[in-house]
């Protein structure tokens, strides 16, 4: 007689206010038994390790479907691998834009409903010491600031548009440029998210212009200090890729990005994402 067994989730703390490794095998992952406490950990710990888990792209889309609606790359797209690579050779149409990737950003602040979720699976790694994923925990960082602090900055309202990372890495980009990139859209969100869970996060990063009602100094003054204030070690993991490694984070609470490696060095990440669940509120 056969005997039904349920999966349990098996995870261990990276850091005390960010990332937790998931240590369960990809077979337990596939089956979707754990899905919902997966969801869970994401939402509470913002940043999930699946070390050497070794995924093919099937799989990756299969397990992507197990905890959401998979999210394609463009509207009406196939279920389909995103290659995420600054290699103009490999990534011809995107690799200048990914160029923004380099700093700490939220994914999707144009739209009114982001992405849930990403999943980034390393096929080539960079050499060692470069090419680590940073992530930042927004949550922990609003939880931590001090109370008056949180209610100064639950009144703010800001601008973000993808023309405004264009600055971090090109301070003097052709009104061509500029143009195409402002043509991509805007947004006007909340500096503070109240989230339906009742959790609250910041929403910053390198795509946050200014300030509604404040000048640029005082724009800049708030959203670089948030920033530095997030992104402290305390709030923070930069992940070391291993091939084989899939690394999951909620990008509704959590700040990432891509650090310093040489563009031709062959280093290749194949992502998958899920549909966002809740508008900035």
């Amino acid at each position: 007689m056969s005997v039904a067994t349920t999966a349990q989730l098996k995870a261990e703390e990276i850091k005390p206010k960010i990332g937790s490794r998931v240590l369960n095998s990809k077979e337990e992952l596939l089956s979707g038994e754990i899905a919902r406490d997966i969801r869970d950990l994401l939402e509470a710990r913002g940043v999930l390790v699946f070390p050497k888990i070794g995924f093919t792209d099937e799989e990756q889309i299969a397990f992507t479907k197990t905890l959401g609606t998979f999210a394609p790359e463009r509207a009406g797209g196939a279920e389909e691998i995103s290659k995420i690579t600054l290699d103009v050779k490999e990534n011809p149409s995107s690799a200048e834009y990914l160029k923004g990737s380099l700093y700490w950003h939220i994914d999707g602040t144009r739209n009114d409903v982001p992405i849930l979720a990403s999943l980034l699976s390393c096929k080539v790694p960079s050499p060692k010491g470069t090419g680590n994923t940073g992530f930042a925990n927004t949550y922990s960082a609003y939880d931590d600031l001090p109370e008056d602090k949180k209610a100064e900055y639950e009144q703010y309202r800001v601008i973000h548009g993808p023309w405004a990372s264009l600055f971090y890495y090109e301070p003097e980009p052709s009104l061509a440029k500029l143009q195409g990139y402002a043509g991509i859209g805007e947004q006007e969100l909340p500096l503070v998210w109240k989230h339906q869970s009742g959790r609250k996060s910041l929403v910053i990063g390198c795509t946050a212009a200014a300030v509604v009602g404040k000048t640029p100094l005082e724009s800049a003054m708030i959203i670089h200090g948030l920033r530095d204030w997030a992104t402290g070690p305390e709030f923070t993991y930069s992940h070391e890729w291993d091939v084989g490694d899939l690394v999951m984070w909620d990008n509704t609470g959590t700040m990432h990005r891509a650090e310093a490696y040489d563009p031709t060095c062959g280093r290749m990440m194949h992502r998958t994402k899920l549909e966002g669940e809740e508008p900035f509120e």
